[in-house]
């Protein structure tokens, strides 16, 4: 049993550190997340730069993919992860064409299914401008995407200021123009009450919303495979829906 800090820049330490040692986990946990077990007692490992694998030694893409499963709920993303790093030091980039090894297939799968609900919620956020005039956005998501919206908001509202709150985990991102800061909600209190202004696009948007619907064409189960109804509760246009 190996532990880390929770975090993704060393959980890629400890993980370097297993396959530079050439030993298999039987499990990589996070260290609040781990239970005292005397059978299993954890393992904090020392890291230096002597004995770890460096971390521009493996693909970009590799890299990337890995990340993407540590984003997701997956019981036991850390050890999809070990065995998708070991097997990319054999094959480098090939590794990507080989589903048909296990780890493989699954580090795949989840790394697109995380990419599938950042992607939506990248269309589907809504951002209302409270009387601070910093603007306000929550969703609630399967995975821990709160840095993937963040990363491209940053760069489609670059010049306001605003925040974004992922309900679930109850964490939060400040966009401050500049640097984004990832807090936890009992960290920070916030004025949500939107400003006047907002409150009139919104009843407009509602209303052209309802306006521009045909009632003998409403088909419900067509629209909800375009945008589920889990979505419904963070999207404006869809709160007289629910």
């Amino acid at each position: 049993m190996y532990i880390y800090d929770g975090t993704w820049e060393d959980l890629v330490k400890v993980i370097s550190w297993l396959l530079k040692e050439k030993r298999k986990p039987f499990q990589i946990k996070e260290e609040t997340q781990y239970e005292n077990n005397l059978l299993t007692p954890p393992f904090k490992p020392v890291i230096n730069k002597e004995n770890v694998i460096a971390k521009n030694y493996f693909p970009k893409e590799v890299l990337k993919i890995s990340y993407y499963v540590f984003l997701s709920n997956e019981k036991d993303k850390e050890l999809i992860i070990y065995y998708f790093l070991l097997n990319s030091l054999k094959y480098q980039k090939n590794v990507l064409y080989m589903r048909n090894l296990k780890c493989v297939n699954k580090a795949l799968t989840i790394s697109n299914r995380v990419s599938r609900e950042a992607h939506k919620w990248k269309g589907f956020l809504r951002f209302k401008e409270m009387q601070n005039n910093i603007f306000f956005a929550e969703f609630n998501a399967d995975n821990n995407i709160l840095g993937i919206l963040a990363n491209h908001f940053k760069k489609r509202l670059p010049k306001e200021k605003w925040v974004i709150k992922d309900e679930k985990r109850d964490i939060l991102c400040l966009y401050d123009q500049k640097n984004c800061y990832f807090l936890e909600g009992k960290e920070i209190k916030l004025d949500l009450n939107i400003n006047n202004e907002e409150k009139n696009m919104e009843e407009l948007w509602k209303s052209f919303f309802k306006t521009i619907a045909i009632k003998e064409r409403v088909n419900k189960k067509c629209q909800q495979n375009f945008m589920p109804k889990k979505y419904w509760p963070n999207i404006l246009e869809m709160e007289d829906e629910q």
